[in-house]
Formats: C-alpha cells, sequence, structure tokens
C-alpha cells in the first residue's frame, strides 16, 4: 500500500464530503447530522497548510483540516483538529499519517496547541490523538445534544515545547 499525502483541494469535495457523510452516520465522531453543502463552507477558515487528504492511487481513503479556536490575536497558535477516516479504510494507519502529518505542518506553521474534542464512545480517535502525544484536558459533560440526547466531549490537547 502506497500512501500519498497532498493538501486539500475543492475538486476533493465530493470525496471528503462522503467521508464526512460516513462519520456523522457513526453517531461518535461529530454532532452535525449533515455535511455542508459546499467545499468552502466545509473548509471555513481552516489553514491550507494544515490541511490534508490521504490517497492510494488517486483514493482519498481520509483527511484532516486545522481551524483556528479564535481569531484573537492571542490565539493565534491553538488551533482544533478534524480528522475522518473512510470506513474501508480504517485500521490501515491512515489516521495516524494524516494527524503526524498536520503536526509537522501545524508546527511549521507557529501552532503551538492543537487540541480536539472528542466523544467517549470514539475509542479509535481516542488513542489516534494519545499515541499522537494528546493528553486529556478534560470533559465537557452535556456540551450538546446529538438526536436528542445529550453527549459529553473529551478535550484533549497536544502542546508543541515552547
Amino acid at each position: 500500500m502506497s500512501i500519498k499525502i497532498r493538501f486539500v483541494t475543492c475538486e476533493d469535495w465530493l470525496d471528503v464530503k462522503r467521508i464526512y457523510e460516513a462519520g456523522i452516520d457513526t453517531k461518535i465522531a461529530t454532532f452535525e447530522s449533515n455535511a455542508p453543502d459546499s467545499y468552502n463552507e466545509w473548509f471555513g477558515e481552516a489553514n491550507p497548510n494544515c490541511s490534508f487528504v490521504a490517497l492510494e492511487e488517486n483514493h482519498i481513503l481520509g483527511w484532516c483540516k486545522l481551524t483556528p479556536v479564535s481569531k484573537r490575536k492571542v490565539y493565534k497558535g491553538v488551533g482544533e483538529v478534524s480528522i475522518y477516516i473512510a470506513p474501508d479504510a480504517i485500521g490501515k494507519g491512515i489516521g495516524h499519517l494524516l494527524l503526524n502529518h498536520m503536526i509537522t505542518a501545524s508546527e511549521k506553521e507557529g501552532f503551538w496547541t492543537l487540541e480536539s474534542k472528542i466523544f467517549n464512545e470514539n475509542i479509535a480517535s481516542l488513542n489516534l490523538h494519545i499515541k499522537n502525544g494528546f493528553r486529556v484536558v478534560g470533559v465537557r459533560e452535556k456540551i450538546a445534544q446529538l438526536n436528542g440526547e445529550w453527549k459529553d466531549n473529551i478535550l484533549m490537547e497536544r502542546r508543541r515545547s515552547i
């Protein structure tokens, strides 16, 4: 298996959306119930130098993007991680490749803290983040509802050595 990592582009939108919708369907990846309608809506304020897709023979297996947590200057180096893997690529190390690539790129871009909010049921994502240097900062209890059920988020962060 020869996996390539490259920057995500608007031409990737249909595959990115398909993978995101598969994550939505799991009910343990996001509070969202629908994918955005467009690439621009999905990408938002994400950092283009820290947002990637993983490919095998032009087939997108997963994606990640890094979005600043605030527009305030004092938080310019703090970003929120989003990472999704296609169902047929789970367990192949794609998440590790993408997250590791993002970490390296984010440090070059001046980010000092990466954070992720993960459902406590999403054991694979929790383990992926822990293996890549994230630690649990706390639990955001009943932070939002998914299909009428209050859910907790585990807040994780990775700090660059400063």
